[in-house]
Protein backbone atom coordinates (compact mmCIF):
# COMPACT_ATOMS: atom_id res chain seq x y z
CA UNK A 1 0.00 0.00 0.00
CA UNK A 2 3.12 2.35 1.03
CA UNK A 3 4.07 1.43 -2.56
CA UNK A 4 0.62 2.34 -3.90
CA UNK A 5 1.07 5.61 -2.25
CA UNK A 6 4.84 6.51 -3.85
CA UNK A 7 3.55 4.92 -7.46
CA UNK A 8 0.35 7.51 -7.40
CA UNK A 9 2.42 10.42 -6.37
CA UNK A 10 4.92 9.85 -8.51
CA UNK A 11 1.85 10.01 -11.57
CA UNK A 12 0.49 13.24 -10.00
CA UNK A 13 3.79 14.69 -10.04
CA UNK A 14 4.61 13.56 -13.74
CA UNK A 15 1.03 14.94 -14.51
CA UNK A 16 1.46 18.36 -12.80
CA UNK A 17 4.97 18.95 -14.68
CA UNK A 18 2.56 18.35 -18.25
CA UNK A 19 0.20 20.70 -17.43
CA UNK A 20 2.87 23.57 -16.56
CA UNK A 21 4.17 22.47 -20.06
CA UNK A 22 0.69 23.11 -21.74
CA UNK A 23 -0.26 25.89 -19.78
CA UNK A 24 3.21 27.78 -21.60
CA UNK A 25 2.13 26.45 -24.73
CA UNK A 26 -1.00 27.78 -24.64
CA UNK A 27 0.24 31.28 -23.14
CA UNK A 28 2.38 31.51 -26.14
CA UNK A 29 0.03 30.66 -28.82
CA UNK A 30 0.48 34.47 -30.00
CA UNK A 31 3.69 34.83 -30.12
CA UNK A 32 5.51 35.67 -33.42
CA UNK A 33 7.98 32.32 -34.10
CA UNK A 34 7.16 30.47 -30.95
CA UNK A 35 7.69 26.49 -30.92
CA UNK A 36 5.84 24.28 -29.13
CA UNK A 37 6.94 22.53 -26.14
CA UNK A 38 6.51 18.55 -25.08
CA UNK A 39 7.30 16.51 -22.00
CA UNK A 40 8.31 12.76 -21.88
CA UNK A 41 7.55 10.43 -19.06
CA UNK A 42 9.24 6.62 -18.38
CA UNK A 43 9.23 4.34 -15.60
CA UNK A 44 11.53 4.06 -12.92
CA UNK A 45 14.15 0.72 -13.17
CA UNK A 46 11.91 -2.15 -12.46
CA UNK A 47 12.46 -3.59 -9.76
CA UNK A 48 12.88 -7.82 -8.71
CA UNK A 49 11.00 -8.79 -6.02
CA UNK A 50 12.87 -11.88 -4.30
CA UNK A 51 12.24 -14.92 -2.92
CA UNK A 52 13.75 -15.51 0.34
CA UNK A 53 13.67 -18.02 3.14
CA UNK A 54 11.85 -21.11 0.90
CA UNK A 55 14.32 -23.74 2.16
CA UNK A 56 12.87 -26.16 -1.00
CA UNK A 57 14.74 -23.75 -3.15
CA UNK A 58 18.53 -24.27 -3.69
CA UNK A 59 19.31 -20.77 -4.17
CA UNK A 60 16.97 -18.57 -2.11
CA UNK A 61 17.17 -15.06 -4.01
CA UNK A 62 15.02 -16.54 -7.28
CA UNK A 63 13.39 -13.59 -8.56
CA UNK A 64 9.79 -14.12 -8.49
CA UNK A 65 8.68 -10.95 -10.33
CA UNK A 66 8.93 -7.30 -11.48
CA UNK A 67 7.38 -3.94 -9.53
CA UNK A 68 7.39 -0.77 -11.22
CA UNK A 69 8.61 1.79 -8.65
CA UNK A 70 6.13 4.45 -10.43
CA UNK A 71 7.05 7.51 -13.22
CA UNK A 72 9.49 9.76 -13.32
CA UNK A 73 10.14 12.92 -15.95
CA UNK A 74 11.57 12.13 -18.43
CA UNK A 75 12.78 15.45 -20.96
CA UNK A 76 11.51 18.54 -22.16
CA UNK A 77 11.50 18.71 -26.18
CA UNK A 78 10.67 21.08 -28.66
CA UNK A 79 8.28 20.56 -31.81
CA UNK A 80 10.80 22.47 -34.45
CA UNK A 81 7.48 22.17 -36.86
CA UNK A 82 7.20 25.37 -39.08
CA UNK A 83 3.89 27.60 -38.29
CA UNK A 84 1.39 29.31 -40.41
CA UNK A 85 2.55 32.50 -42.35
CA UNK A 86 0.69 35.22 -41.61
CA UNK A 87 0.33 38.37 -44.33
CA UNK A 88 1.51 42.06 -42.20
CA UNK A 89 2.95 43.50 -45.67
CA UNK A 90 5.39 45.46 -43.31
CA UNK A 91 8.88 46.41 -44.61
CA UNK A 92 10.79 44.63 -42.28
CA UNK A 93 8.83 42.25 -41.04
CA UNK A 94 10.42 38.64 -42.73
CA UNK A 95 9.21 34.82 -42.06
CA UNK A 96 11.37 31.57 -43.03
CA UNK A 97 9.73 29.04 -45.27
CA UNK A 98 12.13 26.44 -44.45
CA UNK A 99 14.65 25.47 -41.51
CA UNK A 100 17.03 27.79 -40.31
CA UNK A 101 17.09 30.66 -37.36
CA UNK A 102 17.93 34.13 -37.85
CA UNK A 103 20.95 35.27 -36.02
CA UNK A 104 20.77 37.83 -33.28
CA UNK A 105 23.11 39.82 -31.30
CA UNK A 106 21.82 39.72 -27.56
CA UNK A 107 22.77 41.62 -24.59
CA UNK A 108 21.69 40.95 -21.35
CA UNK A 109 20.94 42.85 -18.24
CA UNK A 110 24.39 41.95 -17.12
CA UNK A 111 25.68 43.61 -20.57
CA UNK A 112 27.12 40.38 -21.82
CA UNK A 113 26.68 40.10 -25.83
CA UNK A 114 26.04 37.05 -27.30
CA UNK A 115 24.68 35.62 -30.43
CA UNK A 116 21.02 33.74 -30.15
CA UNK A 117 18.92 32.18 -32.57
CA UNK A 118 15.21 32.90 -33.54
CA UNK A 119 12.36 32.17 -36.48
CA UNK A 120 10.64 35.56 -35.07
CA UNK A 121 11.49 38.26 -37.93
CA UNK A 122 9.82 41.18 -36.70
CA UNK A 123 12.10 43.55 -37.48
CA UNK A 124 11.88 47.57 -37.60
CA UNK A 125 15.44 50.35 -37.84
CA UNK A 126 16.25 52.79 -35.55
CA UNK A 127 17.04 56.12 -36.27
CA UNK A 128 20.11 55.06 -37.43
CA UNK A 129 19.38 52.82 -39.69
CA UNK A 130 20.24 49.76 -37.72
CA UNK A 131 17.79 46.80 -38.58
CA UNK A 132 16.61 45.45 -35.14
CA UNK A 133 14.40 43.11 -33.29
CA UNK A 134 11.24 44.28 -31.69
CA UNK A 135 13.42 44.07 -27.96
CA UNK A 136 16.00 45.88 -29.73
CA UNK A 137 18.65 43.81 -30.24
CA UNK A 138 20.80 44.11 -33.53
CA UNK A 139 19.92 41.79 -36.34
CA UNK A 140 23.55 40.17 -38.13
CA UNK A 141 24.37 39.61 -41.31
CA UNK A 142 26.62 37.13 -43.13
CA UNK A 143 29.58 38.15 -41.30
CA UNK A 144 28.20 38.30 -38.35
CA UNK A 145 28.12 42.62 -37.92
CA UNK A 146 25.38 44.53 -37.83
CA UNK A 147 23.04 45.75 -40.77
CA UNK A 148 22.45 49.03 -41.87
CA UNK A 149 19.73 50.21 -44.36
CA UNK A 150 19.47 53.98 -45.61
CA UNK A 151 16.71 55.61 -43.76
CA UNK A 152 15.89 57.73 -46.67
CA UNK A 153 15.37 54.73 -48.36
CA UNK A 154 11.12 54.81 -50.08
CA UNK A 155 11.61 51.47 -51.36
CA UNK A 156 13.21 48.46 -49.26
CA UNK A 157 12.95 44.93 -50.83
CA UNK A 158 14.30 41.90 -49.03
CA UNK A 159 14.49 38.85 -51.76
CA UNK A 160 14.43 35.52 -50.86
CA UNK A 161 18.32 34.70 -50.15
CA UNK A 162 17.84 37.24 -47.90
CA UNK A 163 19.82 40.07 -49.74
CA UNK A 164 18.31 43.59 -48.61
CA UNK A 165 17.83 46.29 -51.54
CA UNK A 166 17.39 49.76 -50.72
CA UNK A 167 15.96 52.36 -53.40
CA UNK A 168 17.58 49.11 -55.70
CA UNK A 169 21.23 49.58 -54.37
CA UNK A 170 22.56 46.83 -52.48
CA UNK A 171 22.59 47.27 -48.84
CA UNK A 172 23.26 43.77 -46.56
CA UNK A 173 22.31 40.08 -46.79
CA UNK A 174 20.16 38.86 -43.20
CA UNK A 175 22.26 36.01 -41.68
CA UNK A 176 19.95 32.74 -42.25
CA UNK A 177 21.57 29.96 -40.00
CA UNK A 178 21.05 26.33 -39.99
CA UNK A 179 21.99 23.40 -37.66
CA UNK A 180 23.01 19.33 -38.14
CA UNK A 181 21.49 18.57 -35.02
CA UNK A 182 18.46 20.69 -32.99
CA UNK A 183 18.92 18.69 -30.02
CA UNK A 184 22.31 20.69 -29.71
CA UNK A 185 20.41 23.67 -29.29
CA UNK A 186 18.16 24.98 -26.06
CA UNK A 187 15.45 27.72 -25.92
CA UNK A 188 16.64 30.80 -24.21
CA UNK A 189 13.12 32.69 -23.43
CA UNK A 190 9.99 32.68 -25.28
CA UNK A 191 11.12 32.52 -29.21
CA UNK A 192 15.43 32.51 -29.11
CA UNK A 193 17.32 29.77 -28.87
CA UNK A 194 21.03 29.22 -27.61
CA UNK A 195 23.64 26.53 -28.67
CA UNK A 196 25.28 24.09 -26.64
CA UNK A 197 28.43 22.29 -26.79
CA UNK A 198 28.13 19.53 -29.86
CA UNK A 199 26.64 22.47 -32.16
CA UNK A 200 27.57 22.27 -35.40
CA UNK A 201 26.04 25.02 -38.29
CA UNK A 202 24.88 24.19 -41.14
CA UNK A 203 24.00 25.70 -44.37
CA UNK A 204 20.07 27.03 -44.35
CA UNK A 205 17.91 26.55 -47.74
CA UNK A 206 15.20 28.39 -46.43
CA UNK A 207 13.45 30.79 -48.50
CA UNK A 208 13.01 34.54 -46.85
CA UNK A 209 9.42 35.77 -47.43
CA UNK A 210 8.78 39.74 -46.71
CA UNK A 211 6.23 41.17 -45.62
CA UNK A 212 4.77 37.70 -43.48
CA UNK A 213 5.38 36.49 -40.38
CA UNK A 214 5.53 33.09 -39.29
CA UNK A 215 3.44 32.51 -35.76
CA UNK A 216 3.90 29.56 -33.36
CA UNK A 217 3.01 26.09 -34.10
CA UNK A 218 0.61 25.65 -31.21
CA UNK A 219 -2.96 24.11 -32.03
CA UNK A 220 -5.23 25.34 -29.85
CA UNK A 221 -7.72 22.80 -29.67
CA UNK A 222 -5.26 19.89 -29.37
CA UNK A 223 -3.67 21.43 -26.51
CA UNK A 224 -6.77 22.18 -24.82
CA UNK A 225 -8.26 18.70 -25.59
CA UNK A 226 -4.33 17.31 -23.64
CA UNK A 227 -5.05 19.63 -20.51
CA UNK A 228 -8.43 17.76 -19.87
CA UNK A 229 -6.96 14.36 -20.35
CA UNK A 230 -4.25 15.71 -17.80
CA UNK A 231 -6.49 16.75 -15.39
CA UNK A 232 -8.51 13.13 -15.79
CA UNK A 233 -5.46 11.33 -15.15
CA UNK A 234 -4.28 13.19 -12.41
CA UNK A 235 -7.68 13.05 -10.53
CA UNK A 236 -7.25 9.31 -11.52
CA UNK A 237 -3.99 9.28 -9.13
CA UNK A 238 -5.67 11.70 -6.67
CA UNK A 239 -8.08 8.76 -6.38
CA UNK A 240 -5.90 6.06 -5.67
CA UNK A 241 -4.29 7.96 -3.04
CA UNK A 242 -7.39 8.22 -1.12
CA UNK A 243 -8.18 4.46 -1.71
CA UNK A 244 -4.40 3.54 -0.62
CA UNK A 245 -4.56 6.06 2.70
CA UNK A 246 -8.32 4.52 3.64
CA UNK A 247 -6.72 0.81 3.45
CA UNK A 248 -3.84 1.68 5.48
CA UNK A 249 -6.04 3.27 8.24
CA UNK A 250 -8.43 0.29 7.87
CA UNK A 251 -4.91 -2.27 8.42
CA UNK A 252 -3.49 0.03 11.23
CA UNK A 253 -6.71 1.05 12.95
CA UNK A 254 -8.98 -2.31 12.13
CA UNK A 255 -7.02 -5.34 11.06
CA UNK A 256 -4.03 -4.74 13.30
CA UNK A 257 -6.15 -3.79 16.23
CA UNK A 258 -5.53 -6.25 19.44
CA UNK A 259 -8.76 -7.81 20.24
Amino acid sequence: MVRGLYTAYTGMINQQKKLDTITNNLANASTTGYKREGLTAKSFNENFTIKVNDLTEGVITRNIGRMSLGVKIGENYTDYKQGPLKNTEGTFDVALDGRGFFAISFTNKQGVTTTKYTRDGEFTIDVDGYLRTKDGDYVLNEGGGQIVVPTNAVDVVIDRQGNIFADGEYADTIQITDFEDYNYLKKYGENMYDTVDGAVPAESEASVIQGYLEMSNINVVSEMVEMITITRAYEAAQKAIQNADTMTEKAVNQVGRVQ
